[in-house]
Order: structure tokens, then sequence, then C-alpha cells
């Protein structure tokens, strides 16, 4: 199956801003659809990249932005809920009008973001909701499906270690709520790299995968090393159960974008690691103390210069 044309839901974001220059760089055409344009002008710069202007929530518009793609890759989730109803629309209704989508327009390949510990019996909302979309996906017929389920993803522009130095440049003391999770992050580049790999090898049809890292850590490691990376001496304060769930309701009212909710709170209480896939059908896969460096140099100039790079520009 050749796939020369692409159509990447959620391109402007945290993965799909490192999986657009790859795509470019092989060879594809893409077209990344964008709410507001202006949003995602960091991809302009790309050679074969093109932003639409669209609402892909809107069946029509989809199918109109299907309309000659020979495979379609949904990237598109939320962390946190900004109103009711937001995981379901994101993570189940968006993937049922993709499938449809993709059958009235003949895009016959399609690639989806899911999430390591999706689970329809989960208290957290946001792992029952990408399980839901992810069994839309798997159930389809008539279309090349493959799914991928990262652990927490790691690497320029995240916000997961970057939020996390952030709070450690401000505060002595950093009160950890579900610091004795674990996770095994995965670096962005080696998920995008997945994506890439996956779209034309045909023995990845129907298949799902877990995308995990080389190690695992509780979040207490993770944040103590995020801390020893810029430098810093910090106290991280590990707080229990109960304690845990309190801190992430007073989260939920703090005002400005949100850190923690309950439903994280929900999603650690069981751990974010892989069991499955060891044989790493994507290659090695790179180790969090070789790349954590860009801690240091985050900043919105260089993941513009990185662009350029990509573009020969």
């Amino acid at each position: 199956m050749t796939l020369n044309n692409l159509c990447v839901l959620g391109g402007g974001g945290f993965v799909g801003s490192h999986l657009v220059p790859l795509l470019a760089a092989r060879g594809h055409r893409v077209v990344v659809p964008a709410r507001r344009r202006e949003r995602v002008k960091h991809l302009l710069v790309l050679p074969g990249v093109e932003v639409v202007e669209a609402d892909i929530h809107d069946p029509a518009a989809l199918q109109t932005l299907f309309a000659g793609m020979d495979g379609v890759i949904n990237l598109v989730g939320i962390l946190h809920e900004t109103r009711a109803g937001g995981f379901q629309r994101a993570h189940v209704e968006l993937p049922r009008k993709v499938l449809a989508a993709c059958a009235a327009s003949g895009a016959r390949r399609l690639l989806h973001m899911s999430a390591l510990g999706a689970d329809a019996n989960s208290k957290s909302r946001y792992q029952q909701s990408k399980s839901e979309g992810e069994a839309l996906v798997r159930a389809a017929r008539d279309i090349a499906t493959t799914v991928f389920r990262p652990s927490v993803v790691f690497g320029p522009g995240d916000r997961f270690l970057t939020l996390f130095a952030d709070l450690l440049r401000r505060a002595p003391v950093v009160p950890l709520a579900g610091a004795d999770a674990c996770f095994q992050p995965v670096f962005v580049g080696d998920v995008a790299r997945a994506f890439a790999d996956a779209l034309e090898r045909s023995h990845c049809h129907g298949q799902a995968y877990d995308l995990c890292g080389p190690s695992v850590y509780t979040l207490a490691e993770l944040v103590r090393l995020t801390a020893a990376t810029l430098g810093l001496r910090r106290r991280v304060l590990p707080l229990g159960t109960t304690a845990s769930y309190w801190f992430a309701r007073l989260m939920e009212l703090k005002p400005g974008a949100r850190i923690m909710t309950r439903d994280n709170h929900y999603a650690m209480q069981s751990d974010n690691v892989c069991t499955r896939n060891r044989a790493r059908p994507f290659g090695a896969a790179t180790p969090l103390e070789s790349v954590i460096g860009y801690l240091k140099e985050a900043g919105p100039r260089r993941d513009y210069m990185d662009f350029r790079r990509h573009a020969g520009r």
C-alpha cells in the first residue's frame, strides 16, 4: 500500500509537531487541519505540508479533508476536561466520525493514538474513554488500522517533565501526589518513528502496540531527576493516597491551566508500564537520561529552529 497523501489530526500538537516533520522528510504530502491556522504556523516552513483551517469535529469537514487521502493519522487527545463530556467528544465521538469519514472518502489506512492504561473498567474517565475509542478503531472493517498505546511521552515541547521543571524552578518544596506511581516514559522521537514506520508495513495492519522507554521510574524519581538535570536542590514531599486525592481536588479549583485533577489521581492508581511488545518492533528505545538535557533549553525559538532544520532552510 503506497501512502503518498496523509491527513494528520492533531498534527500541531506535541507528538504531531515531531511526526509531521518526519513524514515530510520521508516524502509524504501531509495535510494538517487546525481550527486556527496561526496556532500551527511552526509547521508552515516544512515542504509538502499544508495547514488548513477546519473543524475536525464536523463530519462533513472531515469527509472533505479525507478526500484524496491515502491514509489518516489521529493523534487527538486531551488529558484534562475543560468542560463536561470533553473526554467523550475527543476520545470516542471523534474516532467514530473519523472512521465514518474514512469509509465515505475512500481512505484505507488509519493510525490511531490510544494510551497505555486505557481500560474500560478504570475509575479514570480519561482511561475509560481512551479504551472506548480504541475499541471502535480495532472493530473497524474495510480499513487497515494500527493502534498505538504510549506510556507518558517526553521530549522537547512536552507537558510532563517540562511542567515539573517549571514548578521546580519556582518552589523549594514540591508536594507530589501519586509519588509512587510507576511510569515507563517513551521519547517523542521514538513515538513519531513508530507511527511513520508502521504506515506502509502490512504486518502492522490490525495490530496494537504498547510504546515504552527502556526504564521504569516512580513519579518521585522522575521529579528528582528533573531537579538534578536543572542543577536544583529541591525537596520532594510525597503525599499518601488520601492526601493525593485532596491535593488533586485543590488543583482543580486553582485558576489557570490545570496541573492535576482527580481523574489523573484515579489514573495513577495503576502502573503505566509495558508488559507486552518487549521485542520493540520499531527499534531500540531512547533512554531518558540521554536526552533529558532538553529541559535546560526549553523555548519556542529553539523549537522553531528545529523545524527550519527539518525543512532544510
